[in-house]
């Protein structure tokens, strides 16, 4: 069941057409508070949101929010309504991401952080939080050299 009452801001066919490569699309509980750790937490631009979808952009990549209601009658909805944790098993990683400001807007807002920010041996510096559904964000940057 869709919500939006306008016309989006492109033809879903048209946006469809221009994806390529990998694309990643994040089905989430409450759109508005995912849009808040996207853009408050890990500094994304919202391209286009309404109360169905949204599109971000960010550190090079683009990605899509869908909310739960709108796969209403996807074969995946069952899974949607059982009590799983989300996004478990996978971690998106947003190179170029600054992991202490994220973790600090993260603590802000009151979203989980698993591991705080610290420098790694593969020469990251890197912070794993959870978003609103469950989702791994892992912000990194370049490790400082000693």
């Amino acid at each position: 069941m869709k919500l939006r009452t306008t016309d989006p801001w492109l033809p879903a066919p048209d946006y469809g057409h221009s994806l390529k490569g990998l694309t990643l699309n994040l089905i989430v509980s409450n759109l508005e508070k995912a849009l808040l750790f996207q853009r408050e937490v890990l500094g994304a631009e919202v391209l286009y949101s309404d109360p169905d979808f949204a599109i971000l952009q960010g550190y090079g990549a683009e990605w899509m929010l869908h909310a739960d209601h709108t796969y209403d009658t996807h074969p995946i909805r069952g899974s949607l309504a059982q009590e799983i944790q989300r996004g478990a098993g996978a971690e998106f990683r947003l190179h170029g991401c600054d992991p202490d400001t994220a973790e600090m807007a993260a603590r802000r807002l009151g979203f989980e952080v698993l591991a705080g920010a610290s420098d790694k041996p593969h020469g990251l510096r890197e912070v794993y939080l959870l978003d609103g559904d469950g989702y791994i964000w892992v912000p990194d940057i370049h490790r400082r050299s000693d």
